[in-house]
């Protein structure tokens, strides 16, 4: 696999080894020992999701603080553009992002670290989402940033997205009465 540095150095782009022909193909989509020493250091993923989104669809900001949680992510099927920004109170890189197209063409796959929001607008008629992640969900511990926070500027495809309401509704990241540290 190539690991690519993002603007973000704690993010990094995954480009797994297809092996195809004219049947298909085959990739590794996961090695826990290879994944560690290369991505996830300390981290392990303990919890695997799955989800389906119809084209338009705007998952995101999301984030859990207490109990951060890192994310492995990729699309088996559709287009996502995937987004990761830096949420961590005392990180230079404080309000910064980063943005990736995951398809199931390119099979990438991104690294989203603890203390990182994350989000993803579905370019394709619908998609499927896998994401690892290295703790539990913990609704009391789910949170959100405003998706179209101007502080932050995320430059998305689509400018009238579909929003859940709690995303519709989730704060500025200036308003965030939870942000997690940067241990720096």
């Amino acid at each position: 696999m190539k690991i690519i540095e993002t603007q973000l150095p704690e993010v990094k782009l995954i480009e797994p080894r297809a092996f195809g022909d004219d049947r298909g193909f085959f990739l590794e989509a996961f090695r826990d020992e290879v994944y560690r020493r290369k991505v996830l250091g300390d981290s392990s993923l303990v919890q695997i999701n799955h989800s389906r989104s119809v084209g338009g669809t705007l998952r995101g900001l999301h984030y859990q603080e207490p109990k951060p949680q890192g994310k492995l992510v990729w699309v088996p099927r559709g287009a996502v553009w995937d987004v990761a920004v830096d949420i961590r109170r005392g990180s230079p890189r404080f309000g910064q992002w980063t943005g990736h197209e995951l398809t199931d063409q390119n099979h990438h796959q991104l690294w989203i670290p603890p203390g990182f929001a994350h989000g993803f607008i579905v370019l394709s008629e619908f998609a499927d989402f896998v994401y690892g992640c290295t703790d539990y969900f913990a609704s009391e511990f789910d949170r959100g940033i405003r998706w179209d926070d101007p502080t932050i500027a995320v430059q998305w495809p689509m400018t009238c997205p579909t929003l859940s309401s709690k995303d519709a509704g989730a704060p500025a990241l200036a308003e965030a009465e939870v942000l997690p540290i940067f241990e720096g």
